[in-house]
């Protein structure tokens, strides 16, 4: 029960689009609270409470460089949600194959289109030249 209730509140942390987009930006690397500012444009204090609440939910850390606070990714809490997601994937892969078969018959259906196409063209080119060559 304790393992679900992680799950839920780090799938409820992750829900806030500023604290994704902050999550995005140190996957890179690790990042300030200046840069995280002027990379979203979003106010400093808005930066500093998504921060804190990514911070006691586990999935940044930060550390101390001169006068600023480095933030950097943690994976554990990340990596909790991904075990949790695993057990649905089989049920996305096997969408995603059949996707994939979808389009490749979409392809082979557009290649054999064009190739009709080309070879209309040659008929009607060459009944073209025949035609003028009567005249």
């Amino acid at each position: 029960m304790t393992y679900i209730s992680s799950v839920e509140s780090g799938f409820e942390i992750i829900a806030e689009p500023n604290r994704r987009a902050i999550l995005s930006l140190l996957v890179s690397s690790q990042q300030s609270v200046g840069e995280i500012e002027r990379q979203l444009r979003m106010p400093q204090p808005t930066v500093s409470k998504h921060l804190r609440v990514l911070r006691e939910a586990g999935f940044v850390e930060a550390t101390v460089d001169a006068q600023r606070r480095l933030y950097r990714l943690r994976p554990e809490p990340l990596q909790e949600i991904d075990a949790w997601l695993a057990q649905f994937r089989r049920f996305w892969s096997a969408h995603v194959d059949a996707l994939e078969r979808y389009l490749d018959r979409m392809d082979h259906v557009k290649e054999d289109h064009a190739k009709e196409s080309h070879v209309k063209e040659d008929r009607a080119t060459a009944t073209e030249r025949k035609t003028r060559r009567k005249k």
